[in-house]
Order: C-alpha cells, then structure tokens, then sequence
C-alpha cells in the first residue's frame, strides 16, 4: 500500500521552519512496511490544503497530515477536513477534560481558544495526545484513510508511534516489507567509494537498492530492500551489509545511522575509559556533540575552551615561545593541548582542535579551512593537518573539524586496545 504525507504550515513553505516531520514519519512508516509515495508541503489556505487531499485520496490508499490543528486563527485544518467530508465540528469530552487537566497542571486556566482544542469532526475516531492539547483524527471515505496530526514534531511522533502505525497495521495489513541499513564511511570521497563498490553494487539484486548520501565529509550508504517475508529480507540485508563493509575496510565507522560522537562513546563506555578536549576554533561544539548524549558523565570530564592564546598559555600550559613562533594553528600548540587537557583532567584521551574556522583571518600559509587536530592517549600524541577550505562558511568547518577529531579518536580507541591485547 502507498502512503502520502501532507505538511502544513506557511513556516514551512518560507523556510522558517525545518521540515523534519516528514523525515521522522517516512523512517517509521518505512520501518513498519509502509511506503511513502511522496511528502507534500503546502501553506496556510483551505483552498490549497483541500487540493493536496482530495488528489492524495484519490491516488493512495492513506493520507496523513500534519500541522494546523492549533487553537488560533491560521490553524484551519479541521474545518477544511469538515467541509470535505461533510460534517461539522462537535465538543469531545475526554479532550476537554485532558486538555483541562494538562493546563491546570501547568497553572494555567482554560479559555474558550483552548476549549476549541476539543472541538473534532463528527465520525473521527479521536486519537489521544499525551504530550499536547490537539488530538490527532482517524477518518475514513470508501476505503481511503485520512490521519490528521498535530505539527508539533515530538507530539507528532508520539502519535504516529503511539495510535497511526499500530492503526495502520490493522487496517492494512501490508503484504510488502521494507527494510533500511545504513553503513557510514569517513576519509574517502564519494567518486571514490564508488569505485571501490561497483562490483558489489552492480550484483545487487532488483529488490534491493543503494544510494550514497555524502554530507561533511561523510557518506551515508542507504540499502533499501523490500520483500514478502521480513525474517528473509533481514538475512538478506544483513548478507549485504557485511559484504559492502569488507569492500569499504577501514572507511566504516558504523554499520547503523549514528553520529561520530554516538559509536566513540560506545566505545568509551565499554572500555570504561573517560575523555576530555580541548577546543579552540571549534568552539565548545565538540563538548556541545558528546554533552548532547545521555549518560555522557560516565566517560567525560570536561572541557578547556581555549579560544584566546592567554588561556592555552596559563590554562593548558602551552608554550609561549611556540605560540609565538609557530602561532596557535600549528602541530606544536595543538600536541601541548591534547597532552596537558588529558594530564589536567585527569583522562585517558584527550582531544584537541585548532584552526582557522572563517571566514576571515585566513593567511596564504593557513588559510581559511586550516586545522590542527590532535589525541592525546597512554600510547602518546597523534596529530593531523587538515584544510576544509572556506566552502560552506564557518559552521562546516567547525562540524568537520569536530567529526574528523572524533574519527581521529575513535581510531586511537581501537589502535590501543589492539595493543594492550597483544602485550
């Protein structure tokens, strides 16, 4: 069965607003055996929002929206989905009464916009929203299923987790499953990989598809395969996975859709081992990615944003000579950063970053891009040099920068414990 998704919201159509609804409800219902056809945006204007729903009944077999359903006057979903199936709006009790409780809790009185929130199209199977004041709405029309959802992205998850996909499965009771893995590479360039992959990717089978997803300096390979029987897809997939990992080696640092940050903390938290870093030219946002993970205080310590030379001179001891004559962007003051933040801190790596994040202050030597990365571990210092180039401003050499260091320490990880098992 085909699935559409339809956003709503002018926020989304002038770019204020990510739309990242969609990406969340395609993944879950991909996981659960549903295909999406397409995902649509349109405005705040009944006359467009009617279009969208009328074409997408008439092609798929469901239909799920999102946004507008809001107790203001730009919220106009519901009334655009009574005049299309011909009903009118009626008070639900249970809603009233939840979303009464919801802000009496928060010491919050309910006015009659609020009350508006439990105002629902008679012939809807109301679908509660624990995490919210609007419920989500189940109506069906000569077979076609018509799911309207708030836009709030973690109340909209919820829902589709909660009441749409269990609903959906009922309902259809898809014959097709589908399954996703993702494989990530680090450290080789798109044209490259592919060349590295094209046997294998030219053997796979019809049902089974690979697209190379690069962004930053990483290139996510997404394996779709679809199938009647789930256990079977599974081997499958998992037969698959494994082969394109001993083609791409050393470039794989996780056979799922995590973050750097992600697989190097698996790996401290089984080792039992703690980090530290040291940041000048990233910032903080290398502690802001590893701080961002829960559970993150088994294995990190902390943190010397050293953004001026006079804090990695007095805090972290580096040299003052060195920083002088090599200047802060240097293999010198980076390896001084990594081995006294790891000795300050009291951890068993460290990892440092320096450079020229942009876009200005680059130099014909060192210019905008530029940066020294550096770990610090119990077998000693390793270092890099690596130029970004100005390409996509300061924020992309700051996130590369950041997933490049953690490449560099997820490497130390393994080089050490290899090490230690060979003593």
């Amino acid at each position: 069965m085909n699935i559409r998704i339809i956003n709503i919201g002018d926020e989304l159509l002038i770019g204020q607003v990510i739309n990242s609804n969609a990406a969340v409800m395609s993944e879950m219902l991909l996981k659960n055996g549903f295909f999406v056809d397409r995902t649509v945006v349109t405005g705040d204007e009944a006359a467009a929002i009617r279009q969208e729903i009328d074409g997408a009944l008439h092609e798929v077999d469901a239909v799920i929206v999102t946004g507008g359903l809001g107790p203001t006057k730009d919220d106009i979903t519901k009334k655009v989905i009574c005049d299309y199936f011909h009903t009118t709006l009626r008070l639900d009790e249970p809603t009233y009464d939840f979303v009464a409780r919801l802000l009496g809790s928060r010491g919050m009185a309910m006015t009659e916009t609020n009350k508006t929130q439990a105002m629902v199209p008679v012939g809807a199977d109301i679908l509660p929203n624990r995490l919210g004041t609007a419920p989500g709405l189940w109506l069906e029309k000569e077979g076609k299923v018509l799911v309207s959802l708030p836009g709030v992205p973690f109340e909209m998850a919820g829902l589709m987790r909660e009441e749409v996909i269990p609903r959906l499965q009922r309902r259809f009771k898809p014959g097709e499953h589908y399954l996703c893995r993702v494989v990530q590479t680090i450290g080789i360039g798109e044209s490259y990989l592919s060349d590295l992959l094209e046997p294998w990717e030219l053997s796979l089978p019809p049902h089974i598809r690979l697209a190379y997803l690069p962004d930053s300096g990483i290139i996510r390979l997404r394996l779709t395969g679809s199938g009647p029987d789930p256990d079977r897809l599974a081997r499958e997939m998992e037969a698959q996975v494994e082969q394109l990992c001993a083609l791409a080696g050393d470039y794989v640092f996780a056979k799922e859709d995590k973050k750097m940050t992600e697989v190097v903390a698996s790996m401290l938290q089984e080792r039992r081992q703690t980090l530290s870093t040291a940041e000048s030219c990233t910032g903080g946002f290398m502690a802001h990615q590893i701080t961002s993970m829960p559970g993150c205080s088994a294995y990190y310590k902390g943190s010397v944003i050293s953004y001026a030379n006079d804090v990695k001179q007095r805090v972290l001891q580096v040299s003052a000579s060195d920083l002088e004559n090599k200047g802060a962007v240097s293999q010198e003051v980076v390896e001084q950063m990594a081995r006294n933040a790891r000795e300050l801190l009291q951890t068993d790596y460290a990892v440092a970053t320096s450079g020229i994040a942009g876009p200005d202050g680059g130099t014909a030597d060192k210019p905008v891009g530029t940066v020294w990365m550096a770990v610090a571990s119990a077998r000693g210092i390793n270092s890099r040099l690596c130029h970004f180039g100005p390409a996509g401003g300061r924020a992309r050499v700051i996130y590369r920068a950041t997933t490049t260091a953690m490449d560099m320490l997820r490497r130390e990880i393994i080089a050490l414990s290899s090490s230690t098992k060979t003593e």
